[in-house]
């Protein structure tokens, strides 16, 4: 039979929804909140960084980042971000959640202020100096998915756990939000402060010069989020679970643990020796114990999360296509800098406001009853629906008066990977691996999305380009077209599905019966999975 569950472990399992809980998802929620404002708000200035340093007199259209540069500039955070969770996933299960959760943070308010300075005014160094310092604000973002995810796991109860974690989660849709309505703001107030002739009527005054502190301002201001929470994240025990069951220090989680739950707990040393020590908790993340108890496990939470963010950052892709045909974004030689990064910054946070930030709740609200399994197919099988519709009648879709019908498809098919993939990708990982490899698991899956991101973001940006080398970008070579990409993208979607059927279903199960941590050993740990999963622990 499976072993009792830890008394102090047992508590958080069946805990009424509390005040700490609340705190927990704000103190987790800002840093992904930040995470996601640093991540986006990128994209809301590359075109005004093009016009103010790649400025070529006599061109009939304003100046725009060259190809590679453009890659680098919105690519190089997200090489930072892999790092970062290989990294302080590895950090998080050696040294402990709490003390590295600081140093992310740390690391991202410094590198959000240093991104919106520059080592010199020519372009080459003021690319290279925001190179460097979204390279190392990305690798501190990377920290903080394993980190907040693991975090929030541990100190969930078993019956709210998803929510919870998908509630941290959707930070990221308000995150985007907030950078575009901080975009908003300064473009607004910087435009009617400094008016300026579009760029047809005077190239060189369509550009102020003070729209170089425009790009600095909306960069910098993502580090004030993460600072406000930086006294609470210090403030923050240790989860019980590292504490009892990686650190094997029962003292200190019954003290920690007494003070946020407001009950008296005992410790039980023995206990935590008992099943810390046994030899089927004892195996490390390169044994053939893992490969067998949680190699599938792996393998689809990894994969799931790679073939998903190929999808889900392929969809700059087309934004720039819709918001041309519908009118939002005017050709860029009728308005001034400013106009441009005000027009970018209010189609990005309608698209957010109707197409992204609602999904995330949906899966807040229905993840604890419908579970992740189901949510995870059921997101993966409509984005390939809604994908394939945009795909076949492609021609339809972008002939005049068409364009609504297109972005209602588009918007779905961004709400279902929001209330879908792109949630339980991050909730998973976080719940089906042992204490002591957790975070690195779920740095493992997280990068090796970032990765799908990489593939997504800059592979689909030179593939989507058109056949026709006259039609093409300036700068890039002639692609297989948006229609052909879009068959790749369902394709992509479609195994997504597929491999979904690696990964368990953890709804309402405690963490140590998901990795059997809790187990006796014997003939028939095997057969003790069944009666562990179905069992309720005694309430404290």
């Amino acid at each position: 039979m499976a072993k009792e569950q830890l008394q102090v472990l047992n508590a958080l399992d069946v805990a009424k929804t509390q005040w700490y809980h609340f705190t927990a998802i704000v103190i987790a929620g800002m840093g992904f909140f930040t995470d996601a404002y640093d991540l986006f708000c990128i994209s809301l200035v590359t075109k005004l960084l093009g016009r103010i340093y790649y400025h070529v007199d006599g061109s009939p259209t304003p100046g725009s980042l060259p190809p590679n540069v453009s890659s680098a500039v919105n690519g190089v955070a997200f090489c930072g971000t892999l790092s970062g969770q290989l990294f302080f996933g590895w950090l998080g299960d050696k040294m402990g959640r709490k003390r590295v959760y600081g140093m992310t943070l740390m690391l991202m308010v410094l590198c959000s202020l240093a991104s919106g300075l520059s080592f010199g005014h020519t372009p080459k160094s003021v690319m290279a100096t925001l190179c460097f310092f979204r390279f190392w604000l990305g690798f501190g973002i990377g920290g903080d998915y394993p980190l907040s995810a693991t975090i929030m796991s541990e100190y969930a109860s078993k019956k709210t756990r998803g929510a919870f974690i998908a509630a941290v989660f959707a930070m990221q849709g308000i995150g985007i939000l907030a950078g575009g309505m901080v975009a908003i703001t300064v473009s607004a107030a910087f435009k009617n402060h400094f008016p300026a002739p579009s760029y047809a009527i005077d190239p060189v005054a369509s550009t102020v010069a003070e729209a170089d502190y425009v790009w600095r301002i909306i960069l910098m201001f993502g580090a004030i989020p993460a600072a406000l929470t930086y006294y609470w994240r210090m403030k923050m025990p240790e989860t019980a679970r590292y504490t009892a069951l990686v650190a094997k220090n029962a003292k200190q989680a019954a003290a920690d643990m007494s003070k946020v739950l407001q009950v008296e707990l005992e410790e039980e040393q023995a206990k935590v020796e008992q099943m810390t020590g046994k030899q089927a908790n004892a195996f490390g993340l390169f044994s053939k114990k893992f490969l067998a108890r949680h190699g599938l496990h792996l393998l689809g939470t990894t994969t799931t999360w790679f073939l998903l963010d190929i999808a889900f950052y392929s969809q700059n892709l087309f934004q720039k296509d819709i918001f041309s045909a519908i009118g939002w974004i005017p050709k860029a030689a009728t308005m001034n800098a400013l106009e441009e990064v005000f027009r970018i910054a209010r189609a990005q946070t309608l698209i957010a406001l109707c197409g992204t930030v609602p999904g995330y709740w949906f899966t807040v609200g229905l993840i604890d009853i419908i579970g992740r399994f189901t949510i995870q197919v059921m997101g993966f099988f409509m984005m390939t629906v809604f994908m394939l519709a945009l795909a076949i009648p492609y021609d339809h879709w972008t002939t005049p008066g068409n364009h609504i019908g297109f972005i209602v498809m588009y918007a779905f098919t961004f709400f279902f990977a929001n209330f879908g993939p792109n949630s339980t990708t991050f909730i998973v990982p976080a719940e089906i691996f042992p204490a002591r490899l957790r975070s690195t698991c779920h740095g493992i899956s997280a990068a090796s999305g970032k990765l799908g991101a990489i593939v997504g973001s800059f592979g689909f940006l030179y593939l989507a380009q058109n056949h026709d080398p006259a039609k093409t970008d300036h700068g890039y070579p002639p692609g297989i077209g948006v229609r052909n990409s879009l068959f790749l993208l369902a394709g992509c979607n479609l195994l997504g599905f597929f491999f979904t059927f690696l990964v368990p279903e953890s709804k309402g199960k405690s963490l140590e019966e998901m990795s059997r941590e809790n187990e006796d050993e014997g003939p028939t740990a095997e057969s003790n999975v069944a009666v562990g999963y179905g069992r309720t622990a005694p309430v404290v």
